[in-house]
């Protein structure tokens, strides 16, 4: 009997773990296309819009404007096509949205969004481009950044998600074949398109305030001091997964782009570009 009762405890111990298993299992599912869908639905509409801004132009004055814009940027022997039209991507989604500021994108990747800028960095953590709520929230840009002033580092944040969205591919850098294969980051405004040469990509963590002696490559962002600079520079290159063969000077402009890894506690994966000089 008692051989019995404990097969029924194991039996049902399996049974409800299957159970539970079966749920989480399909919550997962579910949740992952749910993101899927919603980032397709969401570049939808941000073809929409473009498109729609080029439909409209071809009715109404506001055409002359956008071709003439256009015909600017053109001019510009460095700037192609495919820089024109994100310039006037980020122009025209500043429309739906003022905390937009730029447009990133890696080509051959899944990183290509609109960056946004809130008065905190927490807001876009859980919501999009659109101001709507949602678990994947917006690339974003870090809110102590000042347009104002020359600042010499873009520090851009973004969820790593399981669906390979947002920052997701920034993980890919952790090989060096895929830096190779990846060396640019673009990054574009309303007034200019530029390009990001990678010179680090690393593993880190978030350290805690007691912590002496650390590498806080998220408190560079408004350095005006050429030694605080070289510091930077010198600690990126030093924890860097592999040698670039790439580096920068105090004057060089930077970007950052930091997502979460699970490596460690409070990991994150950090990869930095140096603006090229055109």
């Amino acid at each position: 009997m008692k051989n019995k009762s404990k097969k029924k405890i194991i039996f049902l111990f399996l049974y409800v773990f299957f159970i539970i298993v079966i749920l989480v299992s399909g919550i997962y599912i579910i949740k992952f296309f749910l993101l899927r869908q919603e980032a397709i639905e969401e570049s939808r509409l941000l073809n929409s819009i473009i498109l729609e801004n080029t439909d409209t132009n071809n009715n109404n004055s506001s055409q002359k404007e956008s071709i003439n814009k256009e015909a600017e940027i053109e001019s510009d022997e460095k700037n192609d096509e495919k820089e024109t039209e994100r310039m006037l991507k980020v122009d025209k989604l500043q429309e739906q949205n003022e905390d937009i500021v730029g447009w990133i994108e890696i080509e051959n990747t899944n990183i290509n969004y609109p960056v946004l800028q809130g008065d905190d960095n927490e807001y876009y953590l859980t919501h999009n481009y659109q101001k709507e709520k949602t678990e994947k929230g917006s690339i974003f840009l870090d809110a102590d950044y000042d347009w104002s002033v020359p600042s010499n580092n873009l520090l851009i944040y973004g969820h790593n998600l399981v669906n390979g969205q947002m920052f997701k591919d920034l993980l890919k850098y952790s090989e060096e074949e895929f830096y190779k294969e990846h060396p640019i980051i673009r990054f574009t405004t309303e007034k200019e398109d530029e390009e990001y040469e990678i010179i680090s990509a690393f593993k880190a963590r978030v350290y805690y305030q007691s912590e002496k002696n650390v590498f806080r490559y998220y408190n560079f962002i408004n350095s005006t001091d050429e030694a605080e600079y070289s510091e930077f520079i010198k600690n990126a290159k030093k924890v860097a997964l592999y040698d670039t063969g790439k580096t920068a000077e105090f004057g060089d402009e930077l970007i950052t782009l930091i997502t979460c890894s699970y490596h460690t506690d409070d990991g994150r994966f950090v990869v930095i570009g140096r603006k090229n000089e055109k």
